[in-house]
């Protein structure tokens, strides 16, 4: 137990140093802040909208109904004897 309360905390506080670092770390004047690096690029056009689905019928009519069961299913009540 004692192994898990103390080595495990190891990589823990490694983690957290890590992330303090990256947080306080100033960025490089060096840098050109205008280039993003390719990452945003942008479309040279919109993004064309795919076809509308065609209407049913001349006035969009309702769809079919479905088509009936092929096994019926009656229910049948007990006789009381």
């Amino acid at each position: 137990m004692l192994y898990l309360f103390l080595a495990l905390k190891i990589p823990l506080c490694a983690a957290i140093w890590l992330v303090w670092w990256a947080i306080r770390q100033e960025p490089d004047p060096s840098e050109d802040v205008r280039d993003d690096g390719g990452s945003a690029r942008r479309r040279p056009h919109p993004v064309p909208r795919l076809p509308r689905t065609p209407r049913r019928g001349p006035h969009g009519d309702p769809l079919p109904l479905p088509p009936p069961r092929v096994r019926r299913v009656t229910a049948r009540a007990r006789q009381v004897r």
